[in-house]
């Protein structure tokens, strides 16, 4: 049995993006190392591998017998066998981060038989924290969140990229929308857990760890987040990917869904 409460971990979460937030901030619009990933993967810089490396230092410290799963770190199978495990991206956002561009965020999780049950998304340049655990909702620098009633599908706000709006993705119609854009997917999520944004999609397999923390962030201010298919989404996997993401209220969802699968 798991000696720590899902409130527990989400206050350990807190605090370490707080102090993810300060080693962050040293390097943000000052000069610091960048480099590419191989094959493709997009740049890391200084600071990604510094925050990484506290966060695991300290999140493990605290947590011992929890599984890793990080962006900038090699993986490790024996995540697998743990009961809960932490689901890290240190910046997600790199490139608005080396172009002093406020929107990057930090996204802390802890995942549990497949779900996500506490979670930061933490945003040091716009001095915002959005959290939750399971059963206790989701807040934004502690004021609760609640997304919107919009049921659509048309005359909503989308919050994505651009190409997850090109018409072959919609069968069922494209839905008049108003297109916004974020480069941090758990940001994103946080906006539409907030009201910002009727809705968010991204029909690219994504990584865990850049919407493992916002995933939770939406379901507790009352959203519906699946992949591209509708399916619930799973957490520290094998593969580490999910099959895109759709995040909007329950029957705005519904309502998208029913365009993409016509």
């Amino acid at each position: 049995m798991l000696a720590h409460s899902t409130s527990a971990d989400t206050t350990l979460l807190i605090e370490a993006a707080e102090r993810a937030g300060e080693i962050a901030m040293r390097y943000f619009r000052a000069d610091h190392r960048v480099w590419e990933k191989d094959d493709g993967a997009g740049p890391v810089t200084e600071a990604d591998l510094a925050v990484d490396a506290m966060l695991r230092a300290h999140l493990l410290g605290a947590r011992p017998g929890y599984g890793w799963l990080s962006e900038e770190s090699a993986d490790d199978a024996a995540r697998l066998s743990c009961e809960r495990c932490f689901i890290i991206d240190p910046i997600d956002g790199t490139r608005a981060f080396t172009a002093g561009e406020v929107s990057w965020a930090h996204s802390l999780a802890v995942a549990e038989a497949g779900r996500v049950v506490a979670a930061v998304v933490a945003m040091p340049a716009k001095k915002m924290i959005y959290a939750a655990g399971t059963g206790t909702g989701a807040t934004r620098n502690g004021t609760p969140l609640r997304v919107t009633e919009a049921t659509g599908p048309d005359d909503i706000s989308i919050v994505t990229a651009k190409p997850n709006l090109a018409p072959h993705h919609w069968p069922g119609g494209l839905p008049r929308n108003a297109r916004h854009y974020r480069p941090s997917l758990a940001y994103r999520l946080a906006l539409v857990a907030e009201g910002r944004y009727d809705a968010m999609v991204t029909f690219r397999d994504t990584w865990e760890w850049d919407i493992a923390a916002g995933t939770l962030i939406v379901q507790e201010a009352g959203g519906t987040v699946t992949d591209r298919l509708g399916t619930p989404l799973r957490f520290n996997t094998p593969d580490r990917l999910t099959a895109g993401t759709l995040a909007a209220n329950p029957a705005l969802h519904g309502n998208l869904m029913a365009r993409l699968a016509q």
